[in-house]
């Protein structure tokens, strides 16, 4: 670990009066649920048109719920990494105001962090698309394992609540733009960058005058315009942050 990226991502955080954390899938990997771009991504093994739109969703629903049984199962035993707990005591001791997340796992909330704002969704409750019915993600999980697919009462599919290809983003991510429009850091971390809207945040904050902070394995579209770019492992960089920080609970 490079001690003086450490020190630097430090003195970011100890001046910050407004930051925020930006998460994508390498902060999860820790945790056991794959990422979709790196080398072992679930994108090499899966077509996204096929198992990650709307589309798919509607037309091919077995296909869907084949592929997303297996991320609800490794979502279920997941557990909080040190890159989790980091950022809950940043939020906690008022390094960071929050955290902006393009995961669907829960492992934010799970680890304590109060402020979460979900882009992208949650994978832990579904709602009917017919009447409306929400569900939790083990009533969909055993319909799913035992009819293929997961169908409400009324006849109608229902949909994890995340955001598909093809839709929207959450209403979180209009209170993600408002923020980050007027944050002084903007740390990224394990997100390649690459899906739109949400990558939008990065130049957002930097024209906004806001140091920008990019901790991710590979290299993003945006790296020119960060102040500091970290190529480190996330749970080991946390662990380096917290150290510095006196917040040792990281590693517990």
């Amino acid at each position: 670990m490079e001690s003086s990226s450490v020190k630097r991502l430090t003195e970011y955080l100890r001046s910050a009066r407004n930051g925020w954390a930006f998460t994508g899938a390498g902060v999860s990997t820790p945790s056991g649920i794959p990422d979709f771009r790196g080398p072992n991504g679930l994108w090499k093994k899966y077509d996204p048109e096929r198992v990650s739109t709307i589309e798919a969703f509607r037309e091919r629903p077995e296909e869907f719920f084949s592929f997303w049984i297996k991320r609800f199962e490794l979502m279920r035993r997941a557990e909080p990494n040190p890159v989790h707990k980091m950022l809950a005591y940043l939020e906690a001791r008022g390094y960071l105001r929050g955290v902006i997340t393009q995961n669907i796992d829960g492992l934010h909330r799970k680890a304590g962090s109060k402020t979460v704002l979900e882009i992208h969704g949650n994978a832990w409750t579904g709602t009917c698309t017919g009447c409306g019915k929400r569900y939790e993600l083990e009533w969909m999980a055993e319909r799913v394992r035992e009819e293929g697919v997961a169908r409400c009462g009324c006849g109608a599919l229902v949909k994890p609540d995340v955001v598909l290809f093809g839709e929207q983003l959450t209403p979180d991510f209009e209170r993600a733009w408002e923020e980050v429009s007027r944050c002084d850091l903007l740390w990224v971390l394990g997100s390649s960058l690459q899906v739109w809207p949400a990558a939008e945040l990065v130049p957002l904050a930097a024209r906004n005058g806001a140091a920008v902070v990019i901790a991710n394995r590979d290299p993003t579209p945006y790296d020119d315009l960060a102040a500091l770019v970290i190529r480190e492992d996330l749970a080991a960089l946390a662990v380096a942050v917290a150290r510095e920080l006196g917040l040792e609970e990281v590693e517990k």
